[in-house]
């Protein structure tokens, strides 16, 4: 079949060898058969082919290098997927002679525009680097290009790269970590487990210690405590302490901040790894205080596989040992279940030892009491010993464990009786005198209990404290010295003993039996047997030539022994990295990674600032000479822009009376205006956004530079083309938005168009500060509005009132009421005109929610056609269920645009849409607003479409914000407190805010809140709380929001949701409004 000509046989062939490898049988035989097909020009042979090759090319090196060149041809494929599988495959052929040939194909790949062959590039560093080391250097300088890529498919590959090859470079992440940071909740899940990891200890090299202070505090009052005996180390502790007290209050670093801000939602994902990558992160850098939010996340994988329990279990059982308190909450959580396995049954006893305390023990050692009636023996041992760490811990139930444990001594089951014995032994040395009784009982145990071990420890015991059981101790040697041949060796060592002591102590009872059992074990196999009686004869019993520690034998022998101290196995594995194998095996693996210490002073932070290249200033320049705008009215610094703003309000008073075409027209434009400039960073632009923090800053002003300037170009255009379009345009069934003629107007006309102006002015007051928005309300009430006024400045000054307010727009970041977006539209309803079905109802114009415009279709993609969308925040009529999106098209050709509709919508599974009505003619400088329902079946990914003309398609999406999934609820205070009892635990998300300057009151907070989520205000009786109450769209989940302010600032908020994917992300949205 392979040798066939058809297609189809070669590609049955192939699937049947694809599948045979599968299920794990060696087709290495039909390997030269395969490689023939190569070159084969169909696709999907070709794909089946490369996958063939991956596995055996290593092992077939002679026959995979003949077909080289093939696979070099291959890298020039146009298909994606055959340039990644014949780099995949040229890198699995393991000879040093193709080294050079492999460089260059990675150096190539890695500047490939697919992330998909870039992400394949960076597989095969450490196959190149393991297969020669030399070339290390050329490979450091291809991950430090693939490490500034900014899409999400390639940053968990080259960081996997990174850590491989050179670990050691930290400087090249500088410059990239806040990207990563950003990056990371959208990295595949094994990419975020390899990027966690190396953030870890890239933090742990760059930033101070959060709880340097705490520690600083506790040594200085220790050394203080023990410098008090001398009065010159008195002196010095006191400099020690005063330096403690001097020392600068602990500042974090915000780009420490950004780390775990970031991860922290990580806590959520369902991959079990990365939720241990970010525990262990949160361990090993947050502050104290903020180390808790890990628990619940921990508790929750000990509902997973057995395997993850004991991953999980592991590094709990480290964790409880230092932040015991964290866990404290979840104690039933480690309550055994007894279809748990052994090895889990024995780590969560180990966890449930060291969370014992004065307040729960009591409720532990009723659980170990269950524990003990278990059939696992095990499991049971470990029970008893760890009843035996509680006594030792904790004094005040120390005698009854003791008494429980004596209990068992009688129990049937001999392991019990010899782990109890055992047990017994070390409590008993703290405190021998008030026992003897015990003592006694366990002496008579000598003639039932077989275990070697139980019977060494009676022995030992019977022996360490021989009088205080004068009588029984001789006779226990009588009845040990009659089985010394049987016993085992760790028994006979400890007869022995017993004989050197009561020799010592009671040598008339005893002598003879000690010599009867010397001699035994003078002649016993085992030599330690022999050298230990041989030596004890000459300490006790001397000779005439020898003897001088004779008198030494008691105070060798009898010495007080301390008593043992019950340690926690997993006391000292908190040095290993937490999540990492050697934490799990206790000892270094291979290619492990030191922690790396705290540094005492934190490293230079400027070194993770990213400059804007010139390259990308000089483009965007070029981009906006494409429109022909005046130098006098471009703008270029963030200077001339706040000059700007505060001419702002000379001119407002004058837009406020200029008719309905100037307010309706800066009101849509300052829509679209500032809104542009923020689209490159929202989600619902359907474009990724991977630029760090401090790139954006100039990134939106170049952007706000050049969306102002195509704005002007367009508002000329519309002005020159409204009077002759505008009787074509009045019978369409979708209605344009247009100029109308300035003339007399009605009464009704100037209301709208105070209403317009006024809620304009709200939207820009919401962008500036608070100096100027009081300049503006001063400017405004010394100059009121008069008709002659506004006449002359349509006549005179129409252009350059234009210019300046379409201009201005540009600087407002902040959402802009529905009435601003439908101001055209109203003018035109009042003067007689109709609308259509897809329009917004009037009735839904003075609502106080607010929208946002996103980008759908640059102008220069859309050769000439722009298309904005926003969310509505309207009922959809043809369904409840969907979400109302209002797109507004732009005709910015001097030629029509006909048959606008859309085609093959691309859904995932769950969602639909409703098209709008097909759009005929879109007259040179016109627009159309039509409305189309999607729903999005509760979910932020994207609706993908194709927005087609009668001459093009344009590959579309429209991905909505969270936010904007759900849709207003009424609800009493009281029925708000019920349903927020109901959505507790793992559906509540409690996050701690410092409120923004514009934030510190009522309003501020409900505007905020409410123009991030489509939620309602719910009526609350404290003046310190605000409450929104809210259900997604599509599934009804309830979303209830609280936001409770405090001194200084401080804020907390809380979201209860059903649904913990959408809280966690409406929690971020929230947060970034309120805090700006």
């Amino acid at each position: 079949m392979l040798d066939s000509n058809k297609d189809s046989l070669k590609l049955e062939a192939m699937k049947r060898i694809v599948a045979m490898i599968a299920r794990g049988k060696n087709a290495s035989e039909l390997f030269p058969a395969v490689v023939k097909n190569v070159a084969c020009k169909n696709i999907e042979v070709k794909k089946l082919v490369y996958v063939y090759l991956v596995r055996y090319a290593e092992e077939q090196q002679d026959l995979a290098l003949l077909s080289i060149s093939t696979f070099q041809r291959g890298l020039k494929d146009p298909n994606q997927l055959i340039r990644a599988s014949a780099l995949r495959v040229l890198s699995s052929i393991r000879v040093t002679i193709i080294v050079p040939i492999m460089m260059l194909a990675i150096k190539e790949a890695a500047s490939d525009m697919s992330p998909y062959v870039r992400k394949t590039a960076a597989h095969a560093i450490p196959k190149l680097y393991s297969l020669d080391p030399e070339q290390k250097d050329q490979l450091i300088e291809v991950i430090e290009k693939l490490l500034a890529d900014k899409t999400t498919l390639v940053a968990g590959s080259v960081v996997m790269a990174f850590e491989e090859v050179c670990p050691e470079r930290i400087d090249l992440i500088h410059k990239n970590y806040r990207k990563l940071c950003n990056l990371l909740i959208d990295v595949e899940e094994w990419g975020q487990v390899v990027i966690i990891n190396m953030l870890t200890r890239y933090a742990r090299t760059q930033f101070l210690n959060p709880n340097i202070n705490e520690s600083l505090l506790e040594e200085g009052g220790e050394k203080a405590f023990y410098g008090s005996e001398e009065d010159e180390e008195a002196k010095e502790e006191n400099t020690e302490a005063s330096t403690v007290a001097k020392r600068k209050p602990y500042v974090m670093d915000p780009d420490h901040r950004l780390l775990l801000r970031n991860t922290k939602p990580l806590l959520q994902s369902r991959n079990a790894a990365v939720v241990m990558a970010v525990a262990q992160l949160y361990f090993h850098l947050a502050p104290k205080a903020e180390v808790g939010v890990i628990a619940k996340a921990l508790v929750r994988l000990m509902r997973s596989h057995s395997e993850v329990q004991y991953v999980v279990l592991q590094n709990v059982a480290t964790m409880t040992i230092k932040r015991r308190g964290m866990f404290e909450p979840y104690l039933k959580s480690f309550y055994i279940r007894s279809t748990d396995p052994t090895q889990i049954k024995v780590l969560k006893l180990e966890v449930l030892t060291n969370l014992a305390n004065e307040t729960n023990i009591s409720t532990i050692l009723r659980e170990f009491q269950t524990y003990i009636k278990s059939m696992d023996k095990d499991f049971v041992a470990a029970t008893i010993q760890a009843i035996g760490r509680c006594a030792t811990n904790i004094g005040e139930v120390r005698d009854t464990c003791l008494n429980g444990l004596v209990q068992l001594l009688s129990n049937r089951d001999e392991l019990v009786v010899a782990e109890s014995v055992v047990v017994i032994k070390k409590l008993l040395q703290m405190q021998p005198e008030q026992h003897s009784e015990i003592i006694k009982h366990m002496a008579k145990l000598t003639d039932n209990i077989q275990v070697p071990m139980a019977r060494a420890s009676i022995l030992w015991l019977i022996g360490e404290y021989c009088e205080h059981v004068p009588k029984i101790a001789p006779d226990v040697l009588r009845k040990m010295a009659k089985t010394f041949t049987n016993e085992e060796d760790i028994v006979k060592l400890q007869i022995i003993n017993l004989a050197a002591k009561l020799y010592l102590t009671n040598s008339k009872q005893t002598k003879l039996l000690t010599q009867y059992v010397l001699n035994l074990a003078k002649y016993d196999q085992n030599y330690d047997i022999r050298d230990r009686a041989r030596f004890i004869r000459q300490l006790i019993v001397p000779m005439d030539k020898g003897g001088a520690l004779n008198k030494y034998a008691k105070k060798l022998f009898l010495a007080l022994k301390p008593a043992p101290v019950l340690e926690s196995p997993f006391k000292d594995r908190d040095h290993f990295q937490l999540g990492s194998l050697s934490h799990l095996l206790n000892a270094k693996a291979g290619g492990y990674q030191e922690l790396p210490d705290w540094p005492e002073v934190a490293p230079d932070p400027s070194v993770r600032n990213v400059e804007v290249k010139d390259s990308v200033i000089k483009l965007l320049e070029r981009v906006t000479t494409l429109t022909s705008v005046p130098e006098w009215t471009k703008c270029s610094s963030r200077d001339k822009r706040k000059d700007k703003k505060v001419e702002k309000p000379f001119y407002s008073d004058s837009e406020g009376e200029s008719g309905p075409t100037e307010s309706a027209d800066s009101g849509s434009d300052s829509v679209s205006g500032s809104e542009s400039s923020s689209s490159s960073e929202d989600s619902g632009s359907g474009s990724e956004t991977e630029d760090s923090e401090d790139d954006s800053d100039s990134d939106e002003e170049e952007e706000e530079e050049k969306k102002g300037r195509k704005k002007i170009v367009q508002r000329k255009m519309k002005t020159s083309a409204s009077e002759s379009a505008a009787s074509e345009e009045s019978g369409n069934e979708v209605k344009m938005q247009q100029k109308p003629k300035m003339g007399n107007r009605s009464k009704s006309d100037e209301e709208s168009e105070s209403e317009s102006s006024e809620s304009e002015s709200d939207s820009e007051q919401e962008s500036e500060s608070e100096t100027d928005v009081k300049t503006k309300k001063k400017v405004s009430a010394s100059n009121p509005p008069s008709k002659q006024t506004k006449k002359t400045t349509v006549e005179k000054k129409e252009m350059s009132l234009l210019d300046l307010d379409d201009f201005e727009s540009t600087t407002s970041h902040q959402v802009t009421p529905v009435n601003n977006v439908l101001s055209n539209s109203l003018v035109t309803d009042l003067e007689g005109l109709s609308l259509t079905d897809t329009m917004i109802p009037s009735a839904t114009i003075a609502s106080p929610s607010s929208v946002k415009m996103y980008e759908l279709l640059h102008r220069i993609k859309g050769e000439g056609l722009a298309v904005e969308y926003c969310f509505s925040r309207q009922p959809f009529s043809f369904d409840k269920n969907m979400l109302a999106v209002q797109i507004q098209f732009s005709n910015n050709t001097t030629s029509e645009v006909k048959n606008l509709h859309v085609e093959e919508p691309k859904l995932q599974s769950g969602m639909r849409m409703k098209e709008f009505p097909e759009i005929d003619v879109l007259p040179p400088s016109g627009s159309a607003t039509v409305v189309m329902g999607i729903d999005f079946c509760d979910s932020t990914q994207a609706a993908n479409f194709q927005l087609c003309t009668h001459t093009r398609k344009f590959f579309v999406s429209i991905q909505p914000p969270v936010g904007e999934l759900m849709t207003p609820i009424f609800m009493t205070e009281n029925e708000f407190k019920k349903e927020q009892g109901k959505l507790m635990g793992m559906n509540e998300i409690t996050e701690k805010l410092v409120l923004g300057e514009i934030c510190q009151n009522d309003h501020a907070i409900v505007q905020r809140v409410t123009s991030a989520a489509n939620i309602s205000r719910v009526p609350c009786g404290s003046d310190k709380e605000c409450r929104f109450a809210g259900k997604t769209v599509t599934s009804g989940s309830l979303v209830l929001v609280t936001v409770l302010t405090k001194e200084e600032g401080a804020a907390q908020l809380t979201i209860n949701c059903e649904k913990m994917v959408i809280g966690t992300m409406l929690v971020k949205d929230i947060l970034q409004a309120l805090t700006q």
